[in-house]
Parts: structure tokens; sequence; C-alpha cells
């Protein structure tokens, strides 16, 4: 479009625009790609997720978790009460993408494990022990994690 002989100035225009804006996505792509900042964070407090929330998701809140799997890429769904899915402070938008999601068998809250090597039967385990267990066994349960990662 740019360096066409008979390009106009509209066709000149939107070539530079389209340029620079995907232009824009290497500097971005090479960050993610090598960003060190850890995707998931487990403490005794929650779950946190930097790909899909945005704060720690409490283990209280959590009332079961179970592994998918849709087109190859894993992913811990984690089911929890009413109250406390995200679509009920969104809009209207939100609430389709969320029932569009349970029609796959996920829920609204899930955890990717796509760039994650871990054993994700382990920490699926893991994550319905941690929502069952009062604060005392919280504290061991975080001390096996490290076996849950091999």
């Amino acid at each position: 479009m740019i360096a066409k002989e008979d390009s106009n100035t509209k066709d000149i225009i939107f070539g530079w625009f389209s340029t620079c804006f995907f232009g824009l996505g290497i500097p971005v792509g090479i960050f993610h790609l090598f960003h060190r900042r850890p995707q998931i964070i487990i403490n005794e407090v929650g779950i946190f997720d930097r790909t899909t929330h945005k704060d720690f998701i409490n283990w209280e809140i959590i009332r079961d978790a179970y592994l998918i799997n849709i087109h190859g890429q894993k992913f811990i769904s984690l089911k929890v009460d009413d109250n406390f899915k995200p679509s009920r402070k969104k809009g209207k938008l939100y609430k389709g993408a969320a029932r569009f999601s349970e029609a796959f068998g996920a829920q609204e809250l899930n955890i990717s494990l796509g760039q994650v090597r871990i054993d994700v039967t382990k920490l699926t385990e893991f994550i319905n022990a941690m929502s069952k267990a009062d604060k005392n066994a919280k504290r061991e349960l975080i001390k096996t994690l490290p076996n849950v990662l091999v």
C-alpha cells in the first residue's frame, strides 16, 4: 500500500498507520516473552493468577477445583460461591461470556496452565485441600507446595 506507484494519499496514510500500529506488537511481544514475573502465586491467603484475575482469590470462597482441557490447553476451573462471581459486578456482556465459558465446562474463574510446567493433577488436589483446610492446616500444606510443583 505504501510503495505501490498508483497509491493515493489515503492508501499511504492507512498503510503507515497499519505499519506503526502492528509494529508496536513487536516490543510488546518481546516483553511478554522474556518477562520474569510469576504467573501463579500461591500463599496462605489465596491464589493469584496474573493472566485472569486482578486480586487474590481467597481460599474461603473456593468451593471446588477441577481440571479441564479445552483444545489441548489445560485449565483449573475454580467453582466459587455465586455471591463472589466476577460477573455480578460487571455488565451484560461479561455475564454472557461467563455463560459461554460455563457451556464448555469451565467456570468464571479459571487458571490457565499452558505456560506453566507443573503436575496439574497434584496442583488441583492441592487447591482443593487448601480450600477446605483451616488456618493451621494451610500453613502445613504450604510447606508441601514444592513437592506439588515437581
